[in-house]
């Protein structure tokens, strides 16, 4: 499948790209990586008349800590370098560790962390060539107006499937988003909608430009566990995002967060009152592991089950409370 024809614009500048973007919103695409945006272009989902690569803005790169503030990530900032970090894996090592699971190494080699917050939802509906959805009549994300997942609805059901957003919300990270009237603050659980097809809070002329890890959440143990067809490159079906920090043999705060299996990445609610001041065991992570089947929302998007998926977030959530109280 070929590229349709756009204009690239490529600002050296973010006030450039904030300019383009107020220019040409209503007909722009962003690339970063590009290891999700090129692959749908030649399906067709997206056909911009321009397409703004922001690879060459330094100021959008990098991994800063602050003094007794945490640390910055800037959103251009590949995969590869998120997992690689020595900072990175001894203050927040869930992030390092969801970051390392994304795709193949080639892909994390390309991609930014800034994508990979900003990834598309996901549906066996939607990610198909132009044939293929025109054969089905459509969908309500792109060109309809019926959810083939949920078709009793009139809500989109595409699964977000990124990989670092669950670890994220268990660090309670901020993200900024910078646009034609300047720069806000937000904390990630704000940026998602839950709805799939209108899935994040972001203008069309905004950007993403960092992340901001808090000192409050540094040096939490943390684990992500993912599951996945092939054991490489696939997007995850189900993944589970732990943080825990413990005090004296019991849990003094733990978060727990999941994705893939709803149309955002959410945290599991209950979960860090379940697990505060407890003493681990199998019980325990148990019973957190039902609050996150329970949290869990799959449907028929891809080749494993939705009941088979919800038990693999039970399972997996119980083993990676577990790991994280061993660390």
């Amino acid at each position: 499948m070929s590229l349709p024809q756009f204009k690239l614009l490529r600002p050296r500048t973010l006030a450039d790209a904030i300019g383009h973007l107020d220019k040409h919103a209503s007909n722009l695409r962003v690339i970063a990586g590009g290891t999700d945006l090129i692959p749908s272009m030649r399906q067709k989902l997206f056909e911009p008349e321009f397409v703004l690569d922001l690879r060459h803005i330094p100021e959008l790169k990098g991994i800063h800590e602050r003094q007794e503030s945490g640390v910055e990530v800037g959103a251009l900032t590949s995969l590869t370098d998120i997992e690689h970090s020595a900072l990175l894996r001894r203050r927040y090592p869930v992030l390092t560790e969801a970051a390392a699971t994304v795709a193949s190494p080639v892909i994390r080699n390309m991609g930014t962390i800034g994508g990979n917050i900003c990834l598309d939802t996901r549906c066996l509906w939607y990610n198909q060539s132009l044939t293929w959805r025109k054969g089905c009549g459509f969908c309500i994300k792109k060109d309809g107006d019926l959810c083939h997942v949920a078709p009793g609805g009139t809500k989109c059901w595409a699964a977000f499937s990124g990989d670092t957003p669950p670890a994220l919300l268990c660090l309670n990270a901020d993200v900024e988003i910078v646009g034609p009237a300047g720069s806000r603050r937000i904390p990630l659980r704000e940026f998602y909608t839950g709805l799939g097809d209108n899935y994040r809070t972001i203008q069309p002329n905004e950007l993403l430009t960092r992340v901001f890890l808090p000192e409050s959440s540094a040096d939490y143990s943390g684990v992500y566990r993912k599951l996945r067809i092939r054991g490489s490159i696939d997007y995850p079906l189900a993944g589970v995002a732990v943080v825990m920090k413990r005090s004296n043999g019991h849990i003094a705060d733990a978060r727990v967060a999941l994705t893939a299996v709803n149309p955002a990445p959410v945290l599991v609610k209950g979960a860090s009152e379940r697990l505060a001041g407890k003493v681990m065991d199998e019980a325990l992570a148990e019973a957190v592991g039902d609050l996150a089947a329970r949290t869990a929302k799959p449907l028929t998007t891809s080749a494993l089950t939705p009941e088979y998926r919800r038990e693999m977030i039970r399972v997996f959530t119980k083993r990676a409370v577990l790991a994280a109280a061993a660390n």
